[in-house]
């Protein structure tokens, strides 16, 4: 993908992100990710029902890849199954890692696929895609 066009993705999710703004309404499941070594905060709430993401919302102070990756995430993960998104998540640490990913699952995510080039912003993508994650092992851990 051109680096004109990932720019103005990542700029249009920063700008107009995706599903910003918490609700309340206590079938979320909830999760707070914040980075020690900057300014990201993030509060994830994720709907899922009959095994697919329903919903997820975001809100927080973070840079504009914090905020634009999380909108992509959103954008990518509504919809799935958790069995869907586990495998984009899954590529997508394998992208940003410098591993062999499958960039067909991560739809408009591959806008990060040269962030491991500064390394200091991979937390900031990565922030978000953790929190989820995170929420999702939690749940195999509950249903075990």
């Amino acid at each position: 993908m051109d680096a004109n066009l990932k720019r103005s993705i990542i700029l249009e999710h920063y700008q107009n992100p995706k599903n910003k703004g918490l609700i309340k309404d206590d079938s979320y499941l909830k999760i707070n990710m914040n980075n020690e070594s900057c300014i990201d905060e993030v509060n994830l709430m994720l709907k899922i029902e009959d095994g697919i993401i329903k919903d997820i919302r975001f809100d927080g102070e973070a840079c504009a890849m914090c905020i634009s990756s999380s909108s992509i995430m959103v954008e990518t993960l509504l919809g799935k199954t958790i069995e869907e998104a586990k495998n984009i998540l899954s590529n997508f640490l394998k992208m940003i890692d410098e591993q062999d990913y499958n960039a067909e699952v991560l739809e408009s995510a591959t806008v990060y696929d040269d962030v491991y080039k500064q390394p200091n912003r991979k937390k900031c993508v990565l922030l978000p895609w953790w929190g989820i994650e995170k929420i999702i092992k939690g749940l195999e851990v509950e249903n075990l």
